[in-house]
């Protein structure tokens, strides 16, 4: 997988090295842990990109040095936009280069993904007419303003339209690249990076904050409609031939249609619903794995720590060992 960071003049370095460094995490526990291990995946080729393939000097000094220029990473499979300190439009504006750059690489189906000022790009390029987008909270007015065809979010930390991503701060750009690492790699080395990185104050990425598109966008309605259900029924004992004479169809026409549609059999998405709600109970909250295990559907404590194990590499007590052990106490 190629990734390309922009370098540009007044930036922030953490634009580029956080998630610089979150991804070389994941290659280095997806290449060395066997039980974590995708074998399907190509090593990452990671290239920092300036206009003029010039060093860049961000905005506290620090000299950051190119690979490249611009127009020689056609080729990318995701491009990160880094903020911009201060009034971010004299830097957008006066870089046509860049634009035209990213609306070839829009075309190619490059991802594309901007933080807080460095969403400006996208919208400069047009890309974003149209489109659900955030920013910097400093910058909504001045934003909604220069571009009145972006359909601002200032409640979201992150947006999606297509391959575009749009995130409001350095925090949620963690966030995304957390998701992108649960894409390329699997869930179980994006939870390892998670938990190494910043367990301890992260939020989930698919939570009220983010503006994703979701996980049923697919034109199946009878399938979202069992979706829905699952998900608010999670906790009952479910029978999956039930569920499929619930809405009229066959267990094996259920089972067909629902691959076909989400990617995964039916019980593999109860299962994730379950871990996902037992893994914010174990942080959240002081009932016993027990009292969780129950909350979620289960009843036999085998079965949930093997499945939660499987899930995450760690056992449910472990998971909230190391998810709580960074808390502060009031």
């Amino acid at each position: 997988m190629k990734v390309v960071f922009l370098l540009c003049p007044n930036m922030l370095a953490t634009s580029v090295t956080l998630p610089l460094e979150l991804l070389r995490a994941a290659e280095a526990l997806n290449n060395s842990a066997r039980d974590l291990k995708n074998k399907n995946v190509k090593a990452l080729d990671i290239q920092l990109a300036s206009v003029n393939g010039q060093p860049v000097k961000t905005h506290t000094g620090l000299t950051l040095n190119a690979d490249c220029a611009v127009q020689g990473c056609d080729d990318a499979d995701i491009v990160y936009l880094p903020a911009l300190w201060r009034n971010p439009f004299p830097t957008v504006s006066g870089s046509p280069t860049t634009t035209a750059w990213l609306n070839n690489l829009y075309e190619n189906g490059c991802t594309i993904a901007g933080v807080g000022t460095g969403c400006c790009f996208m919208a400069e390029a047009g890309l974003l007419d149209n489109k659900p987008a955030t920013t910097h909270w400093h910058f909504f007015d001045a934003f909604q303003h220069r571009y009145p065809l972006v359909q601002l979010k200032r409640q979201y930390f992150i947006t999606q339209a297509g391959n575009l991503y749009c995130t409001g701060s350095v925090n949620a750009l963690a966030d995304l690249t957390v998701l992108f690492i649960q894409r390329y790699y699997s869930k179980h080395v994006a939870s390892h990076v998670e938990r190494h990185f910043f367990h301890e104050i992260r939020q989930a990425y698919q939570s009220g904050t983010s503006l994703l598109e979701q996980e049923n966008s697919h034109p199946d309605e009878e399938i979202i409609q069992t979706q829905i259900w699952l998900r608010d029924n999670f906790a009952k004992e479910i029978k999956l031939n039930d569920v499929a004479q619930l809405f009229s169809m066959s267990p094996r026409t259920f089972t067909r249609r629902f691959k076909s549609a989400t990617g995964r059999t039916p019980l593999h998405y109860l299962q994730n619903i379950r871990i996902d709600v037992a893994k914010d109970l174990l942080q959240t909250s002081n009932l016993s794995v027990s009292e969780i295990m129950f909350r979620v559907g289960y009843h036999d404590p085998t079965h949930f720590t093997n499945l939660f194990k499987k899930s995450l590499g760690v056992t449910p007590s472990q998971y909230r060992t190391t998810v709580r052990a960074k808390l502060f106490s009031v």
